[in-house]
C-alpha cells in the first residue's frame, strides 16, 4: 500500500505567544501542493501571527511547523526564503526609497541561476502597471500598484508556497477584484498559497479549502465550498441571519 505524500505545508499543534499570553493555541492546518487555503477570523484570531511563524518572523512556543516534510524549527527566516517559502505581509512592506525594478530584483537576491530576467517578465505579464511603472520610487505608488509590487516580489523568489496578509485591505473593490484574479492564476502556475483575508466572501470563493480562527484556535475547517453555507460563518462573516 502506497503512502500519502506529506502536504506541502503542515503546522501541528502550534502555540504562538506574547508575553506570556497564548495568543495562537494548539493550532494545526496543513496546505497541500496547488491549494489555495484561506484563514479566516476577527481581528486578534491569530491569523497574521500563524503566518509570520511559518515564514520564521515570530518563534513557535510550542508545536511543530515542516515545508515537504522538513521541519522547519531552527531555520531562520532568510533561509525559508530558500525552502520556497514567501511572504507578502499586511501593509505591504515594499522599500519605498528604491524603484519598483530594484525592489523586484533585490527579492531575487537568493538565486543564482540565468532565469531571473525571464521571472521579471513573467511579473511584469501579470502586472502590467508595475512594467509601466518599473522605475518609478515604490512610496510614489498607488496602494493598489504597492500590493502588485509586494505579491510580484515574493514570486520573484520562485516561492513554492505564499503566504498574503490581507491583499485587499485599503483597495478600491475593482482592484480588489483584480488582486483576487492575479492570485487565482499564480496559484494556477504552481504555487500554493494560504491566504489571510477579512474579505471573507472572496477568499471562500477563491479557496479549496478554509480554517475559521476563533480566539487563536480553530473553531471549523473545511472544504471552502461547504463552509460558505455554514450557519456559524454565515451570521460571524458574510452578514447571513
Amino acid at each position: 500500500m502506497t503512502t500519502a505524500p506529506a502536504p506541502l505545508l503542515e503546522v501541528e499543534d502550534v502555540w504562538i505567544s506574547y508575553d506570556r499570553i497564548d495568543a495562537v493555541r494548539g493550532v494545526s492546518l496543513s496546505v497541500e501542493e496547488g491549494e489555495i487555503v484561506t484563514l479566516i477570523g476577527a481581528n486578534g484570531a491569530g491569523k497574521s501571527s500563524i503566518l509570520q511563524a511559518i515564514s520564521g518572523v515570530l518563534p513557535v512556543a510550542r508545536g511543530r511547523v515542516s515545508l515537504a516534510a522538513e521541519d522547519l524549527a531552527g531555520v531562520p527566516a532568510h533561509l525559508r526564503v530558500k525552502r520556497g517559502i514567501a511572504h507578502v505581509p499586511e501593509g505591504r512592506g515594499i522599500f519605498g526609497n528604491l524603484t519598483v525594478l530594484e525592489n523586484l530584483r533585490l527579492a531575487a537576491y537568493v538565486r543564482r541561476d540565468a532565469d531571473i530576467q525571464g521571472d521579471l517578465e513573467g511579473v511584469f505579464q501579470l502586472f502590467p502597471r508595475l512594467e509601466e511603472r518599473r522605475r518609478q520610487w515604490g512610496n510614489t505608488l498607488s496602494g493598489g500598484e504597492q500590493q502588485m509590487l509586494a505579491m510580484g516580489r515574493a514570486l520573484m523568489s520562485r516561492a513554492r508556497l505564499l503566504l498574503l496578509d490581507e491583499p485587499s485591505m485599503g483597495l478600491a473593490p475593482l482592484l480588489v477584484r483584480e488582486i483576487f484574479r492575479v492570485i487565482q492564476r499564480i496559484n494556477r502556475q504552481g504555487a500554493a498559497i494560504l491566504l489571510v483575508e477579512q474579505n471573507a466572501h472572496l477568499a471562500l470563493e477563491i479557496a479549496h479549502r478554509a480554517y475559521i480562527l476563533e480566539t487563536g484556535e480553530v473553531a471549523l475547517s473545511g472544504p471552502a465550498a461547504e463552509l460558505r453555507h455554514h450557519p456559524q460563518v454565515l451570521a460571524a462573516y458574510l452578514g447571513g441571519a
